[in-house]
């Protein structure tokens, strides 16, 4: 049974337009400011403290932009790689050093999370370029593919089963597992839940249309790369997936790890009752929220 405390903070979320003094949710359409939008996010997360028990330092993983999130005696010589979300449009260190602070806890790992190039002034295929040009940084600066977690939420679960498919295109060394929190796995956005579930996450209305095309922009949203559901998953590591049943991307989720599983790949694939997009993140606020971002970092302890 849903929580009290879920629902009211879920509430909260779907009727945030009201503590703008607005009647009506936000509408995302052509006359959406990427700009704004971002700076939005940038406030609200600058005012946002890590636990003392975390340090950070700033690094450059070969151009690109980066921080490593330290939790208290991490295990040594192993490493969680974060790819955050925001919908390609947004999202950075800033905005999810937060949450990733909860995963380096969680796991006890040194956890990385990095600016990737977002849209729409850098579409497809920016984003995995940059992702798997971190990941060989990684492997540069010493650590074993054997040692290496990969994971992320939203964008950023797309973009971690994006980066698994680009490895083996590559035929670079896979990490030794991943996880993937609420991952839209084909762009095109046409499964049923993007219709009978729009009410029921908290995802802004028409957000997965104007979003994912920025990213997609001339490029063919079937190619794997860009939605993994048309992928070979044959190689891949064990993969954990996480969604909620009010999701839009219910569909895609449950879709992905049936391919997944066809083609060999361990996958537990975890889906919880009336849960919305990427609710593990809102941990500790509410028992699901917890709970959930324990079983992954479980998940992540058991193959670190």
């Amino acid at each position: 049974m849903q929580s009290l405390i879920s629902k009211i903070v879920i509430g909260l979320i779907k009727n945030r337009h009201l503590f703008k003094l607005k009647l009506k949710p936000e509408v995302v359409d052509e006359n959406f400011s990427v700009e704004n939008f971002r700076n939005e996010i940038d406030k609200a997360s600058a005012k946002v403290k890590l636990p003392k028990s975390i340090t950070t330092q700033m690094v450059s993983a070969d151009g690109i932009n980066a921080e490593w999130i330290i939790p208290q005696n991490p295990v040594a010589d192993k490493v969680l790689l974060y790819i955050h979300g925001g919908g390609f449009i947004s999202g950075s260190c800033l905005t999810h050093r937060m949450h990733v602070a909860k995963f380096a806890q969680g796991c006890n790992l040194r956890s990385l999370v990095f600016d990737y190039r977002l849209a729409p002034e850098h579409p497809f295929p920016a984003a995995p370029n940059d992702c798997v040009k971190v990941y060989n940084w990684l492997l540069s600066q010493g650590y074993e593919p054997n040692n290496i977690i990969v994971g992320g939420e939203s964008a950023g679960a797309t973009l971690t089963l994006s980066l698994l498919l680009a490895l083996k295109d590559s035929h670079l060394p896979m990490p030794k597992a991943a996880f993937s929190i609420s991952p839209v796995t084909d762009l095109r956005c046409g499964a049923d839940s993007f219709t009978y579930n729009a009410k029921n996450d908290v995802a802004p209305m028409g957000s997965w249309t104007t979003w994912t095309n920025f990213y997609i922009a001339n490029n063919d949203p079937t190619n794997p790369i860009l939605s993994p559901q048309f992928g070979n998953f044959k190689g891949l590591p064990p993969l954990y997936i996480c969604v909620g049943t009010h999701e839009i991307h219910y569909d895609d989720c449950v879709s992905i790890a049936r391919v997944a599983e066809k083609d060999g790949v361990k996958v537990t694939l975890r889906i919880w009752d009336k849960m919305i997009h990427a609710f593990p993140l809102l941990s500790p606020l509410f028992p699901e929220a917890k709970k959930a971002l324990d079983e992954i970092c479980e998940f992540v302890r058991h193959y670190a």
